[in-house]
């Protein structure tokens, strides 16, 4: 269920907040300590990538939101 390295967030199907609640799960799951150490690096991996997509998508809407801002500002 990894996601494909540089893919983009704005695919159809891709949700913030459920990429967050997947990363929760992960970690629950890590912290649950059930999990043979292989799995523990696999889940771990899949955590940082989905972190990582998150981020990106913060990030450009922090940028359209300054961009309206700044739209607002020259008015």
């Amino acid at each position: 269920m990894v996601k494909r390295k540089g893919a983009s967030n704005s695919e159809e199907g891709w949700n913030y907040e459920a990429k967050v609640s997947e990363i929760e799960e992960i970690i629950a799951r890590i912290e649950a300590g059930e999990l043979e150490l292989s799995a523990v690096f696999e889940q771990f991996a899949t955590a940082v990538e989905y972190v990582r997509q998150c981020e990106s998508f913060l990030q450009q809407r922090q940028q359209q939101v300054d961009l309206l801002i700044e739209t607002l500002n020259q008015e």
